[in-house]
């Protein structure tokens, strides 16, 4: 498995430079501005993908910076109705789990190796597929121990943070093909997390779910907001007011 890092002095850097360009070009109109800080939000977003879980509590370590980038990228995104789930499926977003950054091991088992702790591996994969480990669950802020076996492993599900019939339903259906899969294995909007709780989630928005550990919700929010401006899709009024709430609330 590749060793995930991150640089954060690098990754404040982008969202720093992120807030002042969108500013400036919210103020000036200026493409070119508006451009850059698309740039800039890419950067960020792809430290997020990066970085690993954060800590072993279950709980967020969101920082300022975190929280005027989500805000700053709250305001780039259109607030419309929720579309038809008409022509929904998982297969509109690729197989399930896709190798998609070509490592040798799918995108499930990726995750599970990114977020549990003390994992191990069934002999004969490369260090691919995951046997056990312990999972600090930021759902619940409870600790799962994870073993793999067919009535075992739904213990630990991999969720989608923007789940894919929301996504759907706010506008991943005029994405193409490609976009698709990448957001359902971007590991962005990925997380091994509570089975149990994870089944409650299903495809509902912040507006009608969010996590039962509240010290958790800051970065629930600022993730589905990175993922939702990434990907051009859009919140109901519902949703984006929840979510402005609770940045707002956020220290």
């Amino acid at each position: 498995m590749k060793d995930i890092t991150i640089n954060r002095s690098a990754a404040t850097k982008a969202l720093t430079l992120f807030t002042t360009l969108l500013l400036a070009s919210a103020l000036t109109g200026c493409d070119a501005a508006a451009q850059a800080a698309t740039q800039a939000a890419n950067k960020v977003a792809e430290a997020v993908r990066e970085a690993p879980p954060s800590g072993n509590s279950g709980e967020s370590s969101v920082s300022p910076a975190d929280v005027a980038t989500a805000l700053a990228q709250l305001e780039t995104i259109p607030v419309k109705g929720r579309a038809p789930k008409t022509g929904y499926a998982r297969e509109e977003f690729g197989p399930a789990w896709a190798d998609v950054d070509r490592n040798g091991c799918d995108t499930r088992n990726d995750i599970l190796a990114r977020d549990l702790e003390g994992e191990t591996f069934k002999p004969g994969t490369q260090n691919c597929v995951v046997a056990t480990g312990t999972l600090a669950d930021k759902y619940t802020g409870t600790t799962i121990d994870f073993v793999r076996g067919n009535n075992t492993s739904s213990a630990v599900q991999i969720d989608h943070l923007v789940a894919l019939s929301d996504a759907w339903q706010k506008g991943a259906q005029q994405l193409s093909a490609e976009q698709r899969r990448q957001l359902a294995n971007d590991p962005l909007n990925l997380m091994a997390a509570d089975g149990p709780t994870n089944s409650a989630k299903g495809d509902k928005d912040a507006a009608t779910w969010l996590p039962p550990n509240k010290a958790f919700r800051c970065e629930y929010v600022a993730r589905q907001t990175a993922v939702k401006a990434n990907y051009s899709l859009w919140v109901t009024q519902a949703e984006r007011d929840a979510i402005a709430g609770i940045l707002a609330a956020c220290s």
